[in-house]
């Protein structure tokens, strides 16, 4: 299933094709609605109707492109969707409509010493797709298209996992999953679109469910790499899903930080937290949303996270699903 999530294309607002998936995986085994941002909100009915709201969210959109210009000779100029770095983006493969096209850059002969010294910008950054005039490139592109990392997913080493988009198709799946099984207590579930470009459909979702304690499941920056060490690590593959205390948009609850720390040393189940007060993610919006909600945020870490080359380990995921099912009954209390 992940697999086939991450394969799908869907930057913020551009976000169908993964909603369908989804919606074609959940349909079975509960309600759903799409709200008019284009999120789904789904209610999960347990063996019990108990006295708090809980939601769990995962979004579905990923970073990407869109198209901005197109120049006499072809070239497309293209900005981001979503906190991408250009220096990752220069000299790779993307999709647009179905067809390929390789970001070029001038080549690096022809540049003076200064300009060596300096990243790329997305200013400096061309989308070739082969077209050799502006009429024949328009044939398959017009502005405000949106562009995607070609990117293949596939295993490697021992247990990791390599692909564009596992920001948050992760959560995505394992929302999906539970969704799937029998719970103990009504639950909701959503899907949140656009959450890459400012947590906008969480905004939506959570005025509308109203929840009492809220569980965000996303992927988070790993910064376990050669020559990086102490906090500036942040958090570290295979040591299991990270239980966040505060970021650069949410203090969360902590009395639920500490219940999912307790649970998951309590299970025998690996847990780890943020070393880096950044980032953020759609707990920032539902904190503040309506009458407000109590947050937790589980994350799965991620290497060269908003890049075509994510990379997380197999491992952390099936602790987060150990974590999820050991959690979720304590949630209601």
């Amino acid at each position: 299933m992940l697999k086939e999530l991450c394969n799908l294309n869907g930057t913020s607002g551009d976000e169908k094709a993964v909603r369908e998936y989804i919606i074609n995986q959940i349909k079975d085994y509960c309600q759903y609605e799409i709200d008019s941002l284009g999120s789904v909100i789904a209610f999960k009915k347990g063996n019990k109707t108990p006295d708090k709201k809980v939601m769990l969210c995962a979004h579905i959109d990923e970073v990407g492109f869109v198209i901005t210009d197109i120049d006499d000779n072809g070239f497309l100029s293209f900005s981001p969707v979503g906190g991408i770095d250009a220096r990752v983006v220069a000299d790779r493969t993307v999709e647009i409509n179905g067809i390929k096209g390789v970001v070029g850059l001038a080549p690096v002969h022809l540049l003076s010493d200064e300009e060596k010294k300096t990243a790329p910008t997305f200013k400096n950054l061309r989308i070739d797709i082969g077209a050799e005039s502006k009429e024949e490139a328009e044939k398959y592109v017009s502005l405000g298209d949106c562009a995607y990392f070609s990117s293949d997913y596939y295993e490697f080493g021992d247990g990791y996992i390599k692909s564009k988009a596992l920001d948050d198709r992760i959560g995505c799946m394992l929302l999906i999953e539970l969704i799937k099984t029998d719970l103990e207590y009504d639950t909701y579930f959503c899907f949140n679109v656009q959450e890459e470009v400012g947590l906008r459909g969480s905004a939506c979702t959570s005025y509308q469910v109203q929840s009492d304690v809220s569980v965000i499941l996303e992927a988070t920056t790993a910064a376990d790499l050669c020559g990086v060490t102490g906090g500036d690590r942040v958090c570290v593959l295979g040591n299991g899903p990270v239980i966040s205390f505060m970021d650069g948009r949410t203090v969360y609850d902590s009395e639920l930080y500490k219940l999912a720390r307790k649970t998951a040393d309590k299970n025998g189940i690996k847990s780890q937290t943020k070393t880096a007060i950044a980032g953020g993610n759609d707990a920032g919006a539902v904190q503040t949303s309506g009458k407000g909600s109590r947050v937790l945020a589980i994350s799965l870490p991620c290497r060269y996270i908003h890049s075509a080359s994510s990379v997380v380990k197999k491992s952390d995921i099936d602790e987060t699903r150990k974590l999820l099912k050991a959690l979720l009954p304590h949630l209601y209390d």
